[in-house]
């Protein structure tokens, strides 16, 4: 793909902002800080997002070598990515919130910390590692191309810190309901790029053909 396709870029911004949803983070954010001194709140989402970040780019730059050597070709792994995150976007539209259910996580676990379960798995979600990775074929897109989606994904991540940081104003505006309900929007948006992935990984393998529109129609 062009590395200046407009269209492109957008849709890859979408895809993971929704992946990694950083207002689905807010309330997980806020649980996790409860106890840490208001002083210590910003060093707080900063290793978060950091930590976020390596694991991610992780993912970026190993992910499809992981899978060639495995002797996976792409064109399944995004057909099974795809499945994936749609189940993902399933349980963010029908099922308990991401952020509900990682805060009980952390209850129950006793754990309260910027690794878990903010940087993992809120930030740096399953969705997240598998949208990454689809996202960088190394077959079909240069080294350039891969670049750009890794700056999309610093942006995304960069966004994240802006809103954690910012995160008891914006609570206050739209309250754990409104990013609850964000989610599920998001999570709308996440079930149609997960069915383009299907289609796309089933074009790479060959067993389906996608047609573009006629010339005129539609329009």
């Amino acid at each position: 793909m062009p590395s200046l396709d407009w269209p492109t870029l957008l849709r890859e911004f979408i895809t993971l902002f929704v992946v990694i949803d950083p207002i689905g983070s807010l309330p997980v954010f806020l649980f996790a800080t409860a106890s840490v001194p208001r002083h210590l709140h910003r060093r707080f989402a900063i290793r978060a997002v950091l930590v976020a970040a390596l694991v991610l780019l992780a993912f970026l730059v190993g992910g499809q070598i992981l899978l060639e050597s495995l002797g996976l070709r792409l064109g399944s792994f995004q057909v099974a990515g795809g499945l994936v995150l749609f189940l993902f976007a399933m349980s963010m539209i029908f099922g308990e919130s991401k952020s509900t259910k990682e805060i009980e996580e952390a209850e129950r676990d006793h754990l309260a910390g910027a690794v878990f379960p903010l940087a993992m798995p809120s930030i740096a979600s399953p969705g997240a590692m598998l949208a990454i990775v689809i996202l960088t074929d190394n077959h079909t897109n240069p080294v350039s191309d891969q670049v750009v989606t890794a700056g999309l994904l610093l942006l995304v991540l960069l966004i994240t810190l802006l809103i954690l940081l910012a995160a008891p104003y914006l609570v206050r505006v739209i309250g754990t309901t409104g990013a609850s309900v964000i989610s599920r929007v998001m999570g709308i948006i996440l079930a149609t790029v997960a069915v383009d992935s299907v289609l796309g990984g089933l074009e790479a393998l060959g067993l389906l053909q996608i047609t573009a529109p006629a010339p005129g129609l539609g329009g």
